[in-house]
Parts: structure tokens; sequence; C-alpha cells
């Protein structure tokens, strides 16, 4: 997940696109039925009608989850998106995010339209960090030569010496972090360094 040519087409369309009528939305769980785990529809972008597909997976897809984790989800009705360049489920992330050591999760969360960055401390997993929040339909962007967009939102483990590398380019240097960071990454562009340290969440400095 690093920065490349679709560079110059994501500030147009994150900027132009407007959702249009007839998308379909997954279907809350809290309706009793099924979820639909594939939402789709078109946005206008410069003035075209685009179509996006955007494509989830329900909690029973990531058995590693803790139960408290697991529940916790549960009781928002999560679905995990899957960028359009997933081929296993993605966006569940276990690492040492809290301290050296320390057992996290983070997920991303889509709840009707809307998706969540949480973060999930072994020390108080009923308590999440909700990092970052957003539309679903602003986190997508080319994803074949056809034009039909798909979602680019990423997460990874980023470990201390992960972290030391991607902040090569910076004079000086910082040092190494105590423990991981989880890297928040849109495909093929930038990623940023989420870093708790003991008191709040910080974002990492690196190279622009």
């Amino acid at each position: 997940m690093k920065p490349g040519f679709l560079a110059l087409v994501m500030a147009p369309l994150l900027l132009g696109a407007r959702l249009l009528v007839g998308q379909h939305p997954a279907t809350p769980p809290d309706q009793g039925l099924p979820p639909v785990l594939d939402t789709s529809g078109h946005l206008l972008v410069a003035g075209r009608p685009t179509p996006y597909l955007i494509r989830h997976l329900p909690l029973n897809s990531y058995p590693q989850l803790p139960a408290t984790v697991q529940a916790q989800l549960a009781s928002r009705n999560c679905l995990i998106p899957q960028t359009y360049e997933a081929y296993h489920p993605e966006n569940v992330v276990h690492a040492s995010l809290q301290a050296p050591g320390s057992s996290d999760w983070a997920v991303l969360c889509s709840v009707h339209g809307t998706v969540s960055l949480l973060v999930f401390f072994g020390s108080d997993p009923t308590q999440p960090y909700t990092l970052a929040s957003a539309p679903e339909t602003e986190r997508l962007q080319p994803r074949n030569a056809a034009g039909v967009l798909g979602f680019n939102w990423g997460l990874d483990r980023a470990t201390p010496r992960q972290v030391h590398d991607a902040q090569a380019g910076l004079d000086p240097r910082p040092p190494l972090v105590s423990h991981d960071a989880l890297a928040d990454s849109v495909i093929e562009h930038a990623t940023t360094y989420h870093f708790y340290d003991g008191n709040a969440w910080t974002l990492l400095p690196t190279p622009n």
C-alpha cells in the first residue's frame, strides 16, 4: 500500500463525487435479515455516473477475535469492509498497540454505510477508541481499467522496525518506538501511523 499513479485520480474523486439514487447499502443485521455483504451503486464523478462495489465480511470470518471484542462488534452490528485488493479476510489487526507485549485489536467496522476505525486494548476491551470515521463512499477509488470504484482503506500492524524504516527520510531520524503502531493506508497512496504513547494517540512523523 504505497503511493502510486492513482494519486492524480484520487483528489478529484474525493472532491467531486456525489452519491446517486439507486445504491444498495448493507442491510442492518438488527432488521432480522441476513446482512447484504456487497454494497453497490453509482457516484457522480466529474459529471458522470460511476459504478462502485464494496465487499464486506461478517464477524464469523474472524474466529481469532477474542469473545469480548466479538461481542462489542456484534452489538454495533459491524461488518468488516474489504479493500478491492483483498485476497483473504483483512482489516482486523492484532498487535501490541498499547504497550510492549500487550494484546490489542484494531478493526474497521462498517454500519449503515459509515466505517469507523476502532481499537480495543486488551486491558479493557469494552471501551474501544474510535480513531477515525467516514462514509464508505468517501473511501473509494478506481479498482480496474473499467473505472469501477472500490474501497481503498486498509489496516496493518507496523512493528517498531517497520516504522523506523518508514522514517528513514527524516532528519533527524526518530529513535525506534517502544511498541507496535497501526498502519492506516489508502491503497496506492500514503500510509499514516497511529501510535499510543501511554496517554493519547498520536500520528508518527514520516517523510511527505
